[in-house]
């Protein structure tokens, strides 16, 4: 029960937040099938979120890294 009560909330975010408001699919295949979409979404959004900092750190050491040059 305990490991439901830490999922529940992240799927329910998701359902809310990336157009998963309604399950279209059905029965209980379909249940299954529209939780493991949310936490697709979910990891998904994760995944955007570290690449995302990871380019910024890359360009950050790009710009500290980049010789001068001196136009005459």
């Amino acid at each position: 029960m305990r490991r439901r009560a830490a999922v529940e909330p992240v799927i329910g975010h998701l359902k809310s937040d990336h157009r998963m408001n309604r399950n279209y699919l059905k029965g209980r295949a379909g249940d299954r099938a529209n939780a493991v979409l949310a936490a697709a979404g979910y990891n998904f959004a994760l995944l955007l979120r570290w690449l995302e900092e990871l380019l910024c750190a890359l360009l950050a050491m790009l710009c500290r890294a980049a010789p001068k040059v001196a136009f005459t």
